[in-house]
């Protein structure tokens, strides 16, 4: 059996750090109930509205080859929607924005090069929320208002920190799952199982399929009754409320 001898300066040590653990305990305790018991704050991911308006939104963030096919399907439903910008993307494909813009379309932030928002501090979210509306700026000027975060990814800080800033952090309610290459057929049938009045549909430019499925989406759409809005004009601007699925009320 070993004996283990300990000198006063192992014994002050030791003792220190029992005491220390001792005072930090409830504390500990302490932040973590706090992370359990704090009530999660949600962007918007759609809109109380009993008029059966929704709203496509696209984020830009890959390629621009299919922006002339979605714009000129948007134009002949006279389909006006809401477009978020990657910055680099705006940097790369200045034309499509132009596009997009002259189409009357809502323009809207999706970051400055897709940077996961919860990895930056706050000052760093809005520094890059502002490098992107330059980047857009720099093509056409236009104020941004409305944010997605990339990849959908945020916790409370990041939510505050785009509503402190002066603008408004955008989710949606349904995923047409264009971005798993899902077919042309299967798209609007994913869509239409699970829109409803307020929704906000999540597309992407530059996904397989996507802009090929947009017409029978927007088909099936309006003979089920839904009319088109851009986001802005979907959701309430004076209001906070917001239910535990992120559904904004008026």
């Amino acid at each position: 059996m070993k004996i283990f001898v300990m000198d006063k300066y192992s014994i002050f040590t030791f003792v220190l750090i029992a005491v220390l653990a001792v005072v930090a305990l409830p504390l500990s305790i302490e932040n973590v109930l706090e992370a359990t018991t704090s009530p999660k704050i949600l962007p918007i991911y759609s809109v109380e509205r009993s008029d059966n308006k929704v709203a496509l939104t696209f984020n830009c963030a890959w390629e621009d080859g299919d922006i002339d096919s979605i714009l000129a399907t948007l134009k002949n439903h006279n389909c006006k929607c809401t477009f978020f910008l990657v910055g680099t993307w705006a940097q790369k494909y200045p034309e499509a924005v132009k596009k997009i813009h002259a189409d009357g379309h809502e323009l809207a932030s999706h970051s400055y090069n897709h940077t996961m928002y919860t990895q930056l501090s706050d000052a760093e979210i809005v520094a890059d929320m502002d490098k992107c509306d330059s980047a857009i700026k720099e093509v056409i000027d236009k104020e941004l208002k409305l944010v997605r975060v990339p990849s959908g990814d945020y916790n409370n800080s990041v939510v505050n920190t785009v509503r402190q800033s002066g603008r408004e952090c955008i989710q949606w309610d349904v995923d047409s799952l264009d971005w798993k290459g899902l077919s042309e057929a299967q798209m609007p049938k994913r869509i239409m199982s699970r829109v409803k009045s307020g929704s906000i549909i999540l597309m992407h430019t530059g996904a397989k399929n996507a802009a090929a499925a947009l017409e029978n989406i927007i088909n099936n759409l309006e003979e089920k009754g839904f009319t088109f809005s851009t986001v802005g004009n979907l959701i309430f601007p004076s209001s906070d409320k917001i239910d535990h699925t992120g559904r904004q009320l008026q």
